[in-house]
């Protein structure tokens, strides 16, 4: 089957698109047809050896932690799921990816396909809307009527988080650059705010409950966030390198997430993208084979929105 694999890690030219040896289930596991895999920044950082600590991955490495396809064959033990079932899920970021023709997926991650969208699509969901939902709900205990500012709200999480936010009856505020607030807005921001034109803490009056932070901000910025909190709010801040801003004296809490897979969660969203709730949107298409270049574009930050990676029938 072909694959694309780094043996080295390195810039997006460590990337190589070829011939591996198609992978047979072991137990507990299902093999996927790949019908599209997507790409996430920390792809990059993990084929850049930025995150060998926490993830660790054996050379060489098939990226793609997203995967949609249809189960291809069964390992030992697995029931539950059939050959020929269209799936969704999260893969192991430590394991092998699925920018390949067939993948390896422990069947526990695996959940049926949406059926109200292109099954490639799909592949946009998992590590995005697993970010989204975490940060409001688990971490950032999300209520109706509460009001939420999220900030970098037109990439891919954002896009998610303003529509989970809204659709759980929360006052959404968002911040977007010009290319994405029309977007935003139509994800169902109730507020939007141009950060490249504002200082938001001039903006933001009347303090949120939970301030999301998907942006690769300054400090300083990050830090300001805390003053827009109200007492017993909570900041969630999705950039890990710079830990979440707290205040104890105003029991404000910050805290940092790392998205975990979780099947239940998935299917939660799923069920909402199927009854219409949630869109998936799409920005771009790209064969297997292009996922190099694709890197190499998101390394000079020329990627805007969810891309999807789409293997060859052959």
């Amino acid at each position: 089957m072909k694959a694309v694999r780094f043996h080295e890690y390195g810039d997006p030219s460590v990337l190589r698109y070829e011939d591996v040896e198609q992978p047979v289930p072991g137990a507990g596991e299902v093999r996927v047809r790949v019908a599209a895999t997507s790409f996430n920044p920390v792809d990059g950082n993990i084929r850049g050896g930025f995150m060998q600590g926490p993830i660790p991955v054996t050379l060489p490495h098939t990226p793609g932690i997203d995967v949609a396809g249809t189960v291809d064959a069964l390992g030992e033990g697995v029931d539950g799921i059939a050959v020929d079932d269209d799936v969704v899920g999260f893969l192991p970021m430590d394991g092998n990816g699925a920018a390949a023709q067939y993948v390896l997926a422990p069947a526990d991650v695996l959940i049926p396909a949406p059926k109200s969208i292109p099954l490639a699509d799909a592949a946009a969901l998992p590590l995005v809307g697993l970010t989204a939902y975490q940060a409001l709900f688990d971490h950032g205990k999300l209520t109706a009527g509460q009001r939420v500012l999220i900030n970098g709200a037109g990439g891919a999480v954002g896009g998610y988080a303003v529509q989970l936010a809204k659709n759980a009856g929360a006052h959404v505020i968002a911040t977007a650059g010009p290319r994405s607030s029309e977007a935003v807005t139509s994800a169902g921001a109730d507020e939007v705010i141009d950060h490249t034109a504002t200082d938001l803490t001039a903006v933001v009056t009347e303090p949120v409950d939970l301030a999301l932070n998907l942006a690769p901000v300054a400090p300083d910025e990050l830090a300001s966030l805390v003053t827009l909190v109200r007492p017993g709010g909570v900041v969630v801040n999705t950039t890990v390198w710079m830990p979440a801003p707290s205040d104890e004296e105003r029991d404000v809490r910050g805290i940092d997430l790392f998205v975990r897979s979780d099947a239940d969660q998935l299917a939660q969203l799923v069920a909402l993208i199927d009854r219409g709730e949630l869109r998936v949107d799409v920005a771009e298409r790209v064969p297997l084979a292009e996922l190099p270049a694709l890197h190499a574009r998101a390394s000079q930050g020329a990627v805007h929105g969810k891309v999807i990676v789409v293997p060859s029938a052959d």
